[in-house]
């Protein structure tokens, strides 16, 4: 079994413990986001992760890039850890559930309309952004059919639902949804146009492991309190503290994709605060043998020795390009090996920046996947193209 590693979690309350069901308890809803419970949750095949959040934000597989190669330039290093929340494109469906209805009935009025990893846009062609959104839209109700706009993969379509009496005069869909994750995350590089790349593979819904579409995300600082060390069948993590805050704002996130996550640093001096420019190689410039992955451990960013035992040219998947292993005594000893929170740890070999860490083999922890620089680098490339263009 192989574990990736970006460990993000879910910030949930009692009224809110399944993502929340498109019903008319918007009060009860809209208190529970004052107060934030978190719970330890599995994003796509990753493990946990544990984090401690402190208020609500303010505002808050897999195609390789078809450009050219991204090639041999310079960027700086990273390896710092941060805080990540982003907020879905569209209220992204979870599942959905039998009512029962005020006859005493069971319905289930969106089973075979609504599928898990659907997003939702509009409500009786209203557009919406958010769960808010839509429990207002579901409070209106009185009783006709409902239209929901969705998005499906790349098709979007209209569905006719009849909403269910549970209560005299009020409606429910039977549907749970979702509208944003946050959690922990590690910093790749930074290019010369301030645009960083991070984990180095996607974020996936912890329930439908879809990979996530987002319409705007923010990258906080935070701190690591404590490690947890790895052991055979049983990674380790990372425990940290995320304060929302615009005090913490380090700059946004734009992109989230099979080969990590995109966005702008604006407080650049504050998160590269040593500014180490590092070149970046072709994947053909890799060679087995010693290498260095740079992570935070212990209060310190520094360098760890580890192996390249592998590399594949021609990966199924965009993120699992090399097989690393962990040969440093001191990495050893501290963490059993790669733990949760390392993904998208820079892997340095001779000088150069060669790619990031990004998943954990659960059997061993000592060993694990990492992603080529230069998958991160086109991805980097395509959201410039695609800036300059729709400019």
């Amino acid at each position: 079994m192989i574990f990736g590693l970006p460990y993000m979690i879910k910030a949930y309350t009692k009224a809110n413990q399944k993502g929340c069901e498109s019903m008319t308890e918007n009060r009860k809803y809209r208190a529970s986001l004052i107060i934030l419970l978190v719970f330890l949750l599995l994003i796509g095949t990753v493990g946990y992760e544990y984090v401690r959040t402190e208020s609500r934000p303010n505002a808050l597989q897999q195609t390789e890039a078809s450009t050219a190669s991204a090639g041999n330039e310079t960027v700086l290093l990273g390896g710092m850890p941060v805080g990540i929340y982003m907020e879905t494109d569209g209220v992204m469906v979870l599942n959905t559930e039998q009512i029962e209805g005020i006859d005493g009935r069971s319905y289930e009025p969106a089973a075979d309309l609504v599928r898990s990893g659907d997003y939702i846009t509009a409500v009786n062609h209203q557009e919406i952004s958010g769960k808010a959104d839509l429990l207002k839209a579901v409070d209106e109700i009185e009783g006709e059919n409902v239209i929901l706009t969705l998005r499906r993969g790349d098709e979007n379509m209209e569905v006719k639902i009849r909403p269910v009496e549970y209560e005299p005069l009020k409606y429910r869909l039977g549907i749970w949804v979702r509208d944003n994750v946050q959690g922990l995350g590690t910093v790749t590089f930074l290019t010369e146009m301030s645009r960083f790349g991070a984990l180095g593979h996607g974020i996936h819904d912890t329930d439908t492991n879809v990979l996530m579409s987002i319409s705007s995300g923010t990258v906080y600082r935070t701190s690591i309190q404590d490690i947890t060390k790895g052991s055979t069948g049983a990674p380790g993590s990372m425990e940290g503290i995320i304060v929302y805050n615009n005090y913490n704002i380090l700059g946004t996130i734009d992109k989230n994709t099979e080969a990590g996550i995109y966005g702008t640093i604006d407080r650049i001096d504050e998160l590269f605060a040593e500014q180490i420019p590092i070149e970046t190689v072709k994947k053909e410039e890799i060679v087995t043998g010693p290498a260095s992955i740079r992570c935070y451990i212990d209060g310190e960013l520094k360098e760890y020795d580890i192996e390249v035992t592998d590399i594949d040219m021609s990966a199924e998947e965009i993120n699992k390009g090399l097989v690393i292993k962990v040969t440093d005594p001191e990495l050893l000893e501290k963490t059993g090996g790669i733990i949760q929170g390392m993904s998208g740890s820079p892997i340095i070999q001779n000088g150069k920046l060669i790619g990031a860490v990004t998943h954990v083999f659960v059997q061993d922890s000592t060993m694990g996947y990492g992603i080529f620089i230069e998958n991160m680098l086109n991805q980097v490339e395509l959201s410039e193209t695609s800036n300059f263009m729709s400019n």
